[in-house]
Protein backbone atom coordinates (compact mmCIF):
# COMPACT_ATOMS: atom_id res chain seq x y z
CA UNK A 1 0.00 0.00 0.00
CA UNK A 2 2.65 2.62 0.67
CA UNK A 3 4.79 1.71 -2.64
CA UNK A 4 1.14 2.57 -4.39
CA UNK A 5 1.12 5.84 -2.65
CA UNK A 6 5.01 6.50 -3.45
CA UNK A 7 3.68 6.37 -7.09
CA UNK A 8 1.32 9.51 -6.55
CA UNK A 9 3.74 11.61 -4.57
CA UNK A 10 7.43 12.24 -4.63
CA UNK A 11 9.05 9.90 -2.20
CA UNK A 12 11.06 10.70 0.62
CA UNK A 13 11.69 6.93 2.75
CA UNK A 14 13.69 7.03 5.30
CA UNK A 15 15.72 3.22 6.04
CA UNK A 16 17.73 1.98 8.50
CA UNK A 17 17.91 -0.38 11.97
CA UNK A 18 18.12 2.88 14.40
CA UNK A 19 16.74 6.27 14.19
CA UNK A 20 13.58 5.92 11.46
CA UNK A 21 10.94 7.32 13.29
CA UNK A 22 12.70 10.42 14.85
CA UNK A 23 14.70 10.66 11.32
CA UNK A 24 10.93 10.38 9.09
CA UNK A 25 9.13 12.84 11.69
CA UNK A 26 12.12 15.19 11.69
CA UNK A 27 11.97 15.24 7.91
CA UNK A 28 8.22 15.92 7.61
CA UNK A 29 8.40 18.36 10.39
CA UNK A 30 11.15 20.57 8.19
CA UNK A 31 8.67 20.10 5.06
CA UNK A 32 6.02 21.30 6.87
CA UNK A 33 8.21 24.39 8.14
CA UNK A 34 8.97 25.22 4.65
CA UNK A 35 5.16 25.15 3.48
CA UNK A 36 5.74 22.00 1.42
CA UNK A 37 2.40 20.16 3.18
CA UNK A 38 3.71 16.78 3.00
CA UNK A 39 1.84 14.17 3.64
CA UNK A 40 3.95 11.55 5.62
CA UNK A 41 3.40 7.79 7.10
CA UNK A 42 5.49 7.48 10.27
CA UNK A 43 6.17 4.48 12.74
CA UNK A 44 4.89 6.40 15.99
CA UNK A 45 2.85 9.28 16.90
CA UNK A 46 3.92 12.69 15.80
CA UNK A 47 3.05 14.21 18.87
CA UNK A 48 2.59 17.95 17.05
CA UNK A 49 0.05 16.19 14.49
CA UNK A 50 -1.55 13.92 17.54
CA UNK A 51 -0.94 11.09 14.96
CA UNK A 52 1.48 9.11 12.75
CA UNK A 53 0.03 9.90 9.47
CA UNK A 54 -1.58 12.64 7.62
CA UNK A 55 -2.09 13.01 3.88
CA UNK A 56 -0.84 16.73 3.28
CA UNK A 57 -1.57 18.98 -0.28
CA UNK A 58 1.93 18.76 -1.43
CA UNK A 59 3.91 16.82 -3.58
CA UNK A 60 6.02 14.56 -1.26
CA UNK A 61 5.56 11.49 0.67
CA UNK A 62 7.71 10.96 3.92
CA UNK A 63 7.75 7.67 4.86
CA UNK A 64 9.31 4.72 6.85
CA UNK A 65 11.08 2.35 4.77
CA UNK A 66 11.32 -1.00 6.70
CA UNK A 67 13.65 -3.81 6.32
CA UNK A 68 12.35 -5.71 8.97
CA UNK A 69 10.24 -8.01 6.05
CA UNK A 70 12.47 -6.53 3.36
CA UNK A 71 9.34 -4.62 2.34
CA UNK A 72 11.47 -1.52 1.58
CA UNK A 73 12.37 -3.56 -1.95
CA UNK A 74 9.15 -2.52 -3.27
CA UNK A 75 9.00 1.29 -2.73
CA UNK A 76 10.45 3.91 -5.31
CA UNK A 77 11.70 7.19 -3.45
CA UNK A 78 13.48 10.20 -5.11
CA UNK A 79 15.15 10.22 -1.83
CA UNK A 80 16.21 7.30 0.43
CA UNK A 81 17.84 8.12 3.48
CA UNK A 82 20.34 5.63 4.87
CA UNK A 83 20.87 6.01 9.21
CA UNK A 84 22.68 3.10 9.98
CA UNK A 85 22.61 -0.45 8.95
CA UNK A 86 23.00 -2.92 12.14
CA UNK A 87 22.07 -6.65 12.85
CA UNK A 88 18.44 -7.09 13.48
CA UNK A 89 15.64 -8.68 12.02
CA UNK A 90 18.14 -11.39 10.35
CA UNK A 91 16.02 -14.22 10.14
CA UNK A 92 14.54 -11.84 6.90
CA UNK A 93 18.00 -12.51 5.81
CA UNK A 94 19.49 -16.06 6.85
CA UNK A 95 21.20 -14.60 9.60
CA UNK A 96 23.56 -13.43 6.72
CA UNK A 97 24.96 -9.71 7.81
CA UNK A 98 26.09 -9.37 3.95
CA UNK A 99 22.40 -9.97 2.66
CA UNK A 100 21.32 -7.31 4.60
CA UNK A 101 23.80 -4.90 4.14
CA UNK A 102 23.27 -5.69 0.05
CA UNK A 103 19.28 -5.60 0.91
CA UNK A 104 20.43 -1.93 1.77
CA UNK A 105 22.73 -1.27 -1.55
CA UNK A 106 19.20 -2.85 -3.72
CA UNK A 107 17.10 -0.02 -1.83
CA UNK A 108 19.30 3.16 -3.05
CA UNK A 109 19.85 1.64 -6.28
CA UNK A 110 15.48 2.01 -6.70
CA UNK A 111 16.26 5.57 -7.21
CA UNK A 112 15.62 7.43 -10.48
CA UNK A 113 18.64 8.52 -12.29
CA UNK A 114 17.78 11.85 -11.02
CA UNK A 115 17.46 10.81 -6.97
CA UNK A 116 20.02 10.95 -4.22
CA UNK A 117 20.82 8.97 -1.46
CA UNK A 118 21.70 10.48 2.29
CA UNK A 119 23.67 8.58 3.87
CA UNK A 120 25.27 8.99 7.66
CA UNK A 121 28.54 8.53 7.29
CA UNK A 122 29.49 7.92 10.89
CA UNK A 123 27.82 4.14 10.61
CA UNK A 124 30.82 2.05 9.11
CA UNK A 125 28.13 -0.27 7.55
CA UNK A 126 26.57 2.36 5.58
CA UNK A 127 29.94 3.63 4.69
CA UNK A 128 30.75 0.16 3.56
CA UNK A 129 28.37 0.09 0.83
CA UNK A 130 29.09 3.78 -0.64
CA UNK A 131 30.94 2.12 -3.12
CA UNK A 132 28.25 0.25 -4.62
CA UNK A 133 25.56 2.56 -4.79
CA UNK A 134 25.31 4.38 -8.35
CA UNK A 135 23.18 7.10 -7.79
CA UNK A 136 24.52 10.87 -6.16
CA UNK A 137 24.84 10.60 -3.00
CA UNK A 138 25.40 13.51 0.45
CA UNK A 139 26.80 12.38 3.18
CA UNK A 140 25.96 13.69 6.78
CA UNK A 141 27.81 13.23 10.22
CA UNK A 142 30.01 14.14 12.57
CA UNK A 143 32.63 12.67 10.44
CA UNK A 144 35.44 14.88 8.99
CA UNK A 145 34.52 14.20 5.67
CA UNK A 146 30.84 14.54 5.97
CA UNK A 147 29.36 16.71 3.24
CA UNK A 148 27.09 17.60 5.64
CA UNK A 149 28.72 17.80 9.18
CA UNK A 150 27.87 18.78 12.73
CA UNK A 151 30.31 21.19 14.50
CA UNK A 152 30.59 22.54 18.12
CA UNK A 153 27.83 20.26 19.51
CA UNK A 154 26.91 21.00 22.56
CA UNK A 155 24.22 19.73 25.49
CA UNK A 156 21.84 21.95 26.42
CA UNK A 157 19.40 21.16 29.31
CA UNK A 158 17.28 18.59 27.00
CA UNK A 159 18.95 20.50 23.82
CA UNK A 160 21.58 19.47 21.69
CA UNK A 161 22.90 23.08 20.24
CA UNK A 162 25.67 22.41 16.67
CA UNK A 163 26.35 24.14 13.54
CA UNK A 164 25.77 22.38 10.62
CA UNK A 165 28.31 23.25 8.16
CA UNK A 166 28.79 22.32 4.16
CA UNK A 167 31.21 23.27 1.74
CA UNK A 168 29.77 26.23 -0.04
CA UNK A 169 27.23 27.44 2.16
CA UNK A 170 26.85 29.33 5.45
CA UNK A 171 26.78 27.63 8.54
CA UNK A 172 23.21 27.09 9.86
CA UNK A 173 23.09 27.18 13.84
CA UNK A 174 20.92 24.52 15.25
CA UNK A 175 18.89 24.31 18.64
CA UNK A 176 17.34 20.87 18.24
CA UNK A 177 14.69 19.85 20.65
CA UNK A 178 16.09 16.73 21.39
CA UNK A 179 18.77 14.87 23.19
CA UNK A 180 21.47 13.05 22.13
CA UNK A 181 24.40 12.56 19.50
CA UNK A 182 22.08 10.20 17.58
CA UNK A 183 19.46 13.04 17.40
CA UNK A 184 22.11 15.60 15.90
CA UNK A 185 22.57 12.67 13.15
CA UNK A 186 18.98 12.54 12.61
CA UNK A 187 18.78 16.20 12.37
CA UNK A 188 21.62 16.18 9.59
CA UNK A 189 19.43 13.80 7.59
CA UNK A 190 16.46 16.28 7.82
CA UNK A 191 18.36 19.40 6.93
CA UNK A 192 20.04 17.42 4.02
CA UNK A 193 16.56 16.57 2.62
CA UNK A 194 15.17 19.78 3.46
CA UNK A 195 17.71 21.63 1.34
CA UNK A 196 17.23 18.94 -1.21
CA UNK A 197 14.00 19.88 -1.24
CA UNK A 198 14.32 23.80 -1.59
CA UNK A 199 13.59 24.56 2.47
CA UNK A 200 15.10 27.74 3.34
CA UNK A 201 18.06 27.70 6.25
CA UNK A 202 15.41 29.66 8.33
CA UNK A 203 12.29 27.36 8.19
CA UNK A 204 14.94 24.31 8.80
CA UNK A 205 15.93 25.73 11.96
CA UNK A 206 12.62 26.90 13.15
CA UNK A 207 11.01 23.22 12.44
CA UNK A 208 14.06 21.75 14.54
CA UNK A 209 13.86 24.09 17.37
CA UNK A 210 9.88 23.58 17.84
CA UNK A 211 10.23 19.82 17.70
CA UNK A 212 7.79 18.60 19.83
CA UNK A 213 9.14 14.86 19.52
CA UNK A 214 7.62 11.28 18.71
CA UNK A 215 5.73 9.38 20.60
CA UNK A 216 7.43 6.75 23.18
CA UNK A 217 10.74 8.15 22.12
CA UNK A 218 12.57 9.81 24.63
CA UNK A 219 9.23 10.82 25.52
CA UNK A 220 8.91 12.80 28.95
CA UNK A 221 6.34 12.22 31.44
CA UNK A 222 7.05 14.72 34.01
CA UNK A 223 7.21 14.29 37.75
CA UNK A 224 6.02 10.92 39.02
CA UNK A 225 5.52 11.08 43.04
CA UNK A 226 6.89 7.82 44.98
CA UNK A 227 4.82 6.40 47.57
CA UNK A 228 7.49 7.07 51.00
CA UNK A 229 7.69 10.66 49.60
CA UNK A 230 9.79 12.40 47.23
CA UNK A 231 10.34 12.59 43.30
CA UNK A 232 11.38 11.17 39.80
CA UNK A 233 11.64 12.21 36.48
CA UNK A 234 9.64 9.50 33.73
CA UNK A 235 11.33 8.95 30.62
CA UNK A 236 9.59 6.23 27.95
CA UNK A 237 11.15 5.26 24.93
CA UNK A 238 10.77 2.50 22.54
CA UNK A 239 14.26 1.64 22.16
CA UNK A 240 14.71 -2.45 22.13
CA UNK A 241 18.00 -2.75 20.52
CA UNK A 242 21.67 -2.94 22.59
CA UNK A 243 22.89 -0.09 20.31
CA UNK A 244 19.12 2.25 20.33
CA UNK A 245 19.26 1.51 24.18
CA UNK A 246 23.09 2.12 24.64
CA UNK A 247 22.23 5.87 22.72
CA UNK A 248 19.10 6.71 25.16
CA UNK A 249 21.45 5.68 28.47
CA UNK A 250 23.52 7.75 27.32
CA UNK A 251 21.41 10.84 26.63
CA UNK A 252 19.95 10.79 30.18
CA UNK A 253 22.85 11.11 31.79
CA UNK A 254 23.92 14.22 29.23
CA UNK A 255 20.26 15.35 30.02
CA UNK A 256 20.22 14.92 33.88
CA UNK A 257 23.79 14.58 35.27
CA UNK A 258 24.78 13.53 38.34
CA UNK A 259 21.39 11.51 38.81
CA UNK A 260 20.69 7.76 39.01
CA UNK A 261 19.13 6.15 36.20
CA UNK A 262 16.55 2.87 37.05
CA UNK A 263 15.99 1.39 33.55
CA UNK A 264 12.71 -0.47 32.65
CA UNK A 265 13.35 -3.19 30.42
CA UNK A 266 11.30 -6.03 28.46
CA UNK A 267 13.17 -7.95 25.98
CA UNK A 268 11.30 -8.27 22.58
CA UNK A 269 11.22 -11.27 20.94
CA UNK A 270 13.49 -13.93 21.83
CA UNK A 271 15.33 -14.12 18.51
CA UNK A 272 16.41 -10.92 19.01
CA UNK A 273 17.54 -11.53 22.84
CA UNK A 274 19.52 -14.71 21.77
CA UNK A 275 21.37 -13.36 18.78
CA UNK A 276 22.34 -10.10 20.27
CA UNK A 277 22.72 -11.60 24.29
CA UNK A 278 26.16 -10.31 25.17
CA UNK A 279 25.05 -7.29 23.75
CA UNK A 280 22.05 -6.62 25.78
CA UNK A 281 24.10 -7.69 29.35
CA UNK A 282 26.59 -5.27 28.33
CA UNK A 283 24.35 -2.09 28.00
CA UNK A 284 21.73 -3.39 30.97
CA UNK A 285 24.96 -3.34 33.03
CA UNK A 286 25.63 0.13 32.27
CA UNK A 287 22.78 1.90 34.75
CA UNK A 288 22.38 2.42 38.20
CA UNK A 289 19.11 0.22 38.54
CA UNK A 290 16.94 -2.16 36.36
CA UNK A 291 13.58 -3.54 36.41
CA UNK A 292 13.42 -6.47 34.16
CA UNK A 293 10.23 -7.84 32.57
CA UNK A 294 9.91 -11.08 30.96
CA UNK A 295 10.30 -11.18 27.01
CA UNK A 296 7.52 -9.90 25.00
CA UNK A 297 7.16 -12.91 22.86
CA UNK A 298 5.58 -10.90 19.39
CA UNK A 299 4.30 -14.36 18.51
CA UNK A 300 7.20 -16.03 18.83
CA UNK A 301 8.02 -19.68 21.10
CA UNK A 302 10.85 -19.17 24.03
CA UNK A 303 14.12 -20.46 23.21
CA UNK A 304 15.91 -22.03 25.70
CA UNK A 305 18.75 -19.76 27.72
CA UNK A 306 17.14 -16.36 25.84
CA UNK A 307 14.24 -15.10 28.46
CA UNK A 308 14.70 -12.65 31.13
CA UNK A 309 15.70 -15.02 33.54
CA UNK A 310 18.74 -15.78 31.84
CA UNK A 311 19.41 -12.11 31.14
CA UNK A 312 19.20 -11.47 34.93
CA UNK A 313 21.47 -14.42 35.71
CA UNK A 314 24.09 -13.30 33.79
CA UNK A 315 23.71 -9.69 34.66
CA UNK A 316 24.20 -11.03 38.51
CA UNK A 317 27.14 -13.07 37.54
CA UNK A 318 28.69 -9.67 35.73
CA UNK A 319 28.33 -7.75 39.11
CA UNK A 320 27.65 -4.21 38.07
CA UNK A 321 23.93 -3.97 38.80
CA UNK A 322 21.76 -6.47 40.59
CA UNK A 323 18.10 -6.86 38.20
CA UNK A 324 14.71 -6.79 40.19
CA UNK A 325 12.97 -9.24 37.52
CA UNK A 326 9.11 -8.99 37.57
CA UNK A 327 6.97 -11.68 35.81
CA UNK A 328 4.37 -9.58 34.76
CA UNK A 329 3.96 -6.29 33.29
CA UNK A 330 1.45 -5.60 35.53
CA UNK A 331 3.51 -5.74 38.46
CA UNK A 332 6.21 -3.29 36.97
CA UNK A 333 4.48 -0.02 38.93
CA UNK A 334 4.87 -1.50 42.28
CA UNK A 335 8.20 -2.49 41.15
CA UNK A 336 9.06 0.74 40.41
CA UNK A 337 8.20 2.65 43.42
CA UNK A 338 10.56 -0.11 45.47
CA UNK A 339 13.21 0.55 43.43
CA UNK A 340 13.19 4.36 42.64
CA UNK A 341 14.39 7.06 45.07
CA UNK A 342 13.86 10.60 45.15
CA UNK A 343 15.51 12.23 42.00
CA UNK A 344 16.10 9.12 39.98
CA UNK A 345 15.82 9.14 36.18
CA UNK A 346 13.31 6.16 35.31
CA UNK A 347 13.62 5.00 31.74
CA UNK A 348 10.42 2.52 30.46
CA UNK A 349 11.86 0.86 27.44
CA UNK A 350 11.10 -1.51 24.89
CA UNK A 351 8.52 -2.23 22.19
CA UNK A 352 6.42 -4.17 23.76
CA UNK A 353 3.49 -4.40 26.04
CA UNK A 354 5.62 -2.14 28.31
CA UNK A 355 4.64 1.08 26.37
CA UNK A 356 1.20 1.00 28.30
CA UNK A 357 3.53 1.16 31.68
CA UNK A 358 4.52 4.68 31.47
CA UNK A 359 1.22 5.94 30.87
CA UNK A 360 -0.05 3.75 34.63
CA UNK A 361 2.99 5.57 36.12
CA UNK A 362 2.21 8.83 34.94
CA UNK A 363 -1.39 8.50 36.16
CA UNK A 364 0.29 7.26 39.60
CA UNK A 365 -1.87 9.39 42.76
CA UNK A 366 1.02 9.58 45.08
Amino acid sequence: MLAELMRLKQGIAVAGTHGKTTTTSLIASVLAEGGLDPTFVIGGRLLSADANARLGTGEFLVAEADESDASFLVLQPVLAVITNIDADHMETYSHDFARLKDAFVQFARRLPFYGVAVLCADDVNVRDIMPAITKPIVTYGLAEDAQLRAEAVEHAAGRMRFLAQSAGRSDLAVVLNLSGVHNVQNALAAIAVGRETGVADAAIAKALSEFKGVGRRFQHHGEIGLAAGGRYTLIDDYGHHPVEMAATVAAARRSFPGRRVVLVFQPHRYTRTRDLFEDFVKVLSTVDALVLTEVYPAGEAPIVAADARALARALRVGGKVEPLFVEDVADVAAAVDAIARDGDIVLTMGAGSIGGVAQQLAHNPS
